[in-house]
């Protein structure tokens, strides 16, 4: 059986300009490995209802999971969870359980919990809460759609809660062959090695450390002999030295 599939849509005109670097997808790409969930596709769309519809509507049909990061903050451009609610058709209003979450911490803060932190209580009709243990305003599920902070902390947090709730698969089984040699020397044999195991994902990656060329080879699959076998292969193919 295969693993589930996962898509990640990240949300901001902060991402697109330059002034933030989304290391959300970094870790996600991670997490989702780990739990043997195939992390397929990652896009970035600007603060705009109508680009963020059209992508998540798009996710959501083509992955089993699809998860997004920004704009569910209590400013004008944190407009996630409105695009959301309208690319699926369900309406959003505040949510009396993600209000009082929210009351109970500026409260205890000793903060105004104004009309601007009330938008963060604002949740698609029908959704499941997302907890956040860090700032406590929560995101939420709509369907195969998880919505998370774009605060890396926050994400981080939400996403470590949200993920054992998910259907998940088997972790891939991971081995590195380092070459003190270029991409061209080895990429016929490369290729021999690809076909010989199409059930397999064999990356090459080339370096340049101490005015050398190198190149390292991932082999990742499900099976564990299948990952040697192929990495026995190529060493052979190699004659049996880096």
């Amino acid at each position: 059986m295969s693993n589930p599939t996962a898509a990640m849509l990240v949300i901001g005109d902060e991402i697109l300009s330059g002034r933030t670097q989304d290391s959300n997808s970094h870790y996600l790409a991670g997490k989702l490995t780990g739990a043997g969930i195939d992390l397929r596709e990652v896009r970035v769309v600007a603060d705009d209802a109508a680009a963020i519809g059209a992508a998540v509507r798009a996710l959501s049909a083509a992955f089993t999971h699809v998860f997004t990061s920004g704009g569910i903050g209590p400013t004008h451009d944190d407009i996630t969870a409105d695009a959301i609610a309208a690319a699926f058709g369900v309406p959003i209003g505040l949510r009396e359980d993600a209000r009082a979450l929210l009351a109970a911490r500026y409260r205890a803060m000793g903060v105004e919990f104004n009309e601007a932190r009330q938008r963060m209580a604002r949740i698609p009709e029908g959704a499941t809460l997302i907890d956040n243990p860090v700032s406590v305003a929560p995101g939420f599920s709509l369907g195969n759609v998880h919505v998370m902070a774009g605060v890396p902390e926050v994400f981080r947090a939400m996403l470590d809660g949200l993920l054992p709730r998910l259907s998940s698969g088997a972790a891939p089984v991971s081995e590195t062959l380092h070459l003190a040699r270029p991409e061209g020397e080895i990429a016929g044999p490369l290729a021999e090695l690809a076909s010989a195991f199409p059930a397999l994902s064999i990356g090459s990656y080339p370096y340049f450390e101490a005015g050398r060329y190198g190149t390292n080879i991932v082999v990742r699959g499900a099976e564990a002999a299948a990952v040697r076998a192929a990495i026995d292969r190529l060493r052979d193919a190699l004659g049996g030295t880096p």
